[in-house]
């Protein structure tokens, strides 16, 4: 029997760290914290009907240290090394994001781990993005931030050992797992030193405030790391009386009897002194605080029809206050069903089976009798929270912290690539809506066995 460290062990201690790092660099994220623990408990006292749900779908105890973070690479390499450190901690590249239509030079995946019982332990996820050089239309301009990258190593020789380590015995011991945690910290961590001048960070900031993000200073930085809320309305109302100034509009869907997928705000990127290269001061905005709503993943049905409404709210005009945008999306959003057992009959939404202890499946337990075995309670559905992004959802935080409009010449010119960031990680990545039907499918025939 090995003595290695569980991926989930190692995943829980690196976000832990993560998070005491961030609130050390981020003193509002402490802030933040606070106000979303102060909500979700109000929440749960307030609907104790919840409080038993989350209790019942083994949800309640990862709210707390739920966390997704957000960074951005410069090269195929730095992907590449990045997905191989991920690995160590038991998260895969899932779902691919353009944010280029969205007039963002990047395009994403998501690192997260894939199973239920990883997910149950420590939902951690990484919003990881590639910039693409061959956006800038500049080729001089271009061509500088190729070569500063270039000459940069975002990971110490603590981590890339480790990493080889871990591949090479198939895991980590106590030791190198305690040790890996620091150094891949590192890759993380803020620096308030640029490796340019301050003409070239404008130059390139002049070009998209993202590029002199990626390509400016020593590492990619966490640009945010999100807890999840059950209540975003209720922290986006109160985060001025906690001296934080929130985004305009919360993204995502409206509130709903049923959540649905993703909904996200955060507070304004902060303006940060740094010093460039030559001595010269300056400022950098980049880092800033997410709070996130997750609710039911969706189907393939469902998200059509998600796609579909919110396409139609978007070009019925934009709204300058959250409360006007809500009510908006909330007339739109009538036609998408509310209850969850329509969602569920109707396929719009994924759910988990459980057989209900001391029943059985008077039939023989095939699968056309699912609703009938609901029916008399035999077999129990819990929706299955949605673990992903939503690339608009992206695209309005990233805008939004960056003070940057669509940029028409981004949105125009590319297309989807998810080939060329496939070959930049070295893998596929999981397409997640194939994940959810999977871990449904799973859930359903495990039940179904145990009724038989």
């Amino acid at each position: 029997m090995s003595n290695w460290i569980a991926t989930d062990e190692i995943r829980g201690n690196f976000a832990k760290a993560m998070s005491e790092m961030y609130r050390h660099e981020v003193p509002q994220y402490g802030t933040l914290l606070a106000l979303v623990e102060e909500v979700n408990r109000e929440t749960l006292a307030a609907n104790p009907a919840l409080h038993v749900d989350l209790l019942d779908a083994d949800e309640l105890a990862r709210l707390d240290v739920e966390r997704h973070g957000a960074i951005r690479v410069g090269t195929p390499a730095e992907l590449a090394m990045l997905r191989r450190l991920f690995a160590v901690m038991g998260m895969h590249p899932v779902g691919y994001y353009d944010l280029s239509e969205a007039g963002v030079p990047v395009h994403s995946t998501a690192f997260r781990p894939v199973d239920d019982a990883a997910l149950k332990r420590n939902p951690f996820r990484v919003f990881t993005s590639l910039l693409r050089l061959e956006l800038i239309e500049n080729a001089e301009l271009r061509q500088r931030a190729a070569e500063i990258l270039a000459a940069r190593d975002i990971f110490t020789p603590g981590a890339r050992e480790l990493v080889a380590t871990a591949e090479r015995q198939g895991g980590l011991d106590a030791a190198q797992a305690e040790r890996f945690v620091a150094e891949a910290l590192e890759t993380f961590r803020w620096h308030r030193e640029a490796t340019v001048d301050l003409v070239t960070y404008r130059a390139l900031s002049d070009e998209h405030r993202l590029i002199a993000d990626v390509v400016c200073f020593r590492g990619p930085h966490i640009n945010h790391l999100t807890p999840r809320t059950l209540d975003i309305d209720a922290v986006q109302r109160r985060m001025p009386e906690a001296g934080i100034v929130p985004k305009a509009i919360i993204e995502g869907p409206p509130r709903r009897a049923c959540p649905i997928l993703l909904r996200q705000t955060s507070f304004k990127a902060l303006e940060e002194p740094i010093r460039f290269a030559g001595d010269q001061q300056g400022h950098h905005t980049a880092r800033f605080g997410e709070i996130e709503q997750r609710g039911v993943a969706l189907t393939r049905k469902g998200r059509a029809l998600y796609d579909r409404l919110l396409t139609a709210a978007r070009e019925s005009g934009a709204d300058a206050d959250n409360a006007s945008h809500q009510a908006q999306l909330s007339e739109v959003f009538a036609d998408f069903p509310d209850d969850l057992a329509t969602l569920r009959r109707e396929g719009l939404a994924f759910f988990h089976y459980r057989a209900v202890p001391g029943t059985t499946a008077e039939t023989g337990g095939a699968e056309s009798d699912v609703e009938a075995l609901i029916a008399r309670g035999a077999l129990s559905a819990t929706p299955m929270t949605y673990e992903d992004f939503l690339p608009v959802s992206a695209a309005g935080i990233f805008q939004s912290n960056l003070g940057e409009a669509v940029r028409d010449g981004y949105s125009h010119s590319s297309h989807s690539s998810q080939a060329q960031l496939e070959e930049a990680l070295g893998v596929k990545v999981i397409d997640e809506i194939a994940l959810y039907e999977r871990r449904q499918q799973m859930s359903l025939e495990q039940a179904l066995a145990a009724l038989a």
